[in-house]
């Protein structure tokens, strides 16, 4: 639905949102509908409008809880079988704005970089497999000059986007508005608070269409801070806050800013990846203190060679997207 809600449709259900896409008349679907499944037209046309209906409630009520006023089942999250990810995380690149903090990528494992080619096929094998939803990351992602062309391939196969970056280049507004045409649908800076540049470039973000979350890692150094760049962040107008700790000693602190997230009304965005930098939150070359549920199933990592990995952080390369069929590794 928007990135972010997933429903999972039934056979004559899936049928009428496929027409709902074709734009058929809602008499000509009903009587498609009637001649299928062996109902009257006039049932079919309310089974189809009551479906519709719901969809709009849905997409212009997001506060709205699905299964108490919309009569829809809650599914148990990471517990039906797919037959593809619902995310595909794309590490364009581990190149980062200040090579002092180069140590902090995976550059030794990964030798090269994917051409703008390469990343489209991609892309196209994403499309062609159902991977609906696209996440751009590094590394840096707009130190590729390719980006915009990426984004607008992605836009053009009818995938959803999303971009994780520093954020410091969206202090030019042509830029800004240069990703917002390419079709882009949401946005997450990984906050640097001692960066004064990152909160001018946020101000245009939140002035611009497109949803903008905020990454923070919280670490020995700025949890005592936490609640003040909460503060700060709301008054600018951020409402949608990721956050993770950089060791499993902050694991209480983390619960702490995320009770603290929940009293400012702030959305928590959870399961997005955080690009290799100086505030990535997992140690190199490690394994992760705390897998996030969904990991290698409801979404998978390429990295900038185009090596699969289950997630970010987890280094058991399954396969190579360009080189392996998909069902090789998905299977894994």
């Amino acid at each position: 639905m928007n990135a972010a809600t997933i429903l999972h449709l039934n056979e004559s259900a899936t049928e009428i949102v496929y027409y709902i896409i074709q734009n058929l008349s809602p008499s000509e679907a009903a009587s498609r509908i009637a001649a299928r499944y062996h109902v009257t037209k006039d049932q079919a046309q309310a089974d189809y409008q009551n479906l519709t209906d719901r969809f709009q409630i849905l997409i212009n009520t997001p506060d709205l809880d699905p299964e108490t006023f919309l009569d829809f089942n809650r599914m148990e999250a990471h517990g039906r079988s797919i037959s593809a990810p619902y995310r595909l995380d794309c590490a364009l690149t581990y190149r980062l704005r200040d090579e002092k903090e180069s140590q902090a990528a995976p550059g030794e494992r990964v030798k090269r970089e994917l051409s703008t080619t390469e990343w489209k096929s991609v892309l196209n094998t994403a499309f062609g497999v159902g991977i609906p939803h696209i996440v751009f990351t590094g590394g840096e992602p707009t130190l590729r000059p390719d980006l915009l062309e990426l984004i607008g391939h992605a836009e053009t196969n009818g995938q959803v986007t999303g971009l994780i970056s520093d954020g410091l280049c969206f202090n030019d507004t042509d830029y800004l508005n240069q990703i917002l045409a390419s079709g882009l649908d949401h946005m997450m800076i990984v906050l640097d608070p001692a960066q004064e540049q990152i909160w001018s470039a946020m101000e245009n973000l939140l002035a611009a269409d497109i949803f903008l979350a905020v990454h923070l890692t919280i670490n020995s150094d700025n949890v005592g801070q936490i609640p003040e760049l909460l503060e700060r962040l709301a008054g600018h107008g951020v409402k949608a806050i990721s956050l993770s700790a950089n060791h499993p000693e902050m694991k209480h602190a983390l619960e702490e800013v995320r009770n603290l997230v929940a009293s400012r009304q702030m959305e928590l965005v959870w399961n997005l990846p955080v690009p290799y930098s100086s505030l990535h939150p997992v140690a190199l070359e490690t394994n992760q203190w705390e897998q996030i549920p969904g990991a290698g199933r409801d979404w998978l990592y390429i990295e900038p060679d185009g090596d699969v990995l289950p997630s970010q952080g987890i280094n058991e390369v399954k396969g190579n997207i360009l080189t392996d069929p998909w069902d090789k590794f998905w299977k894994k």
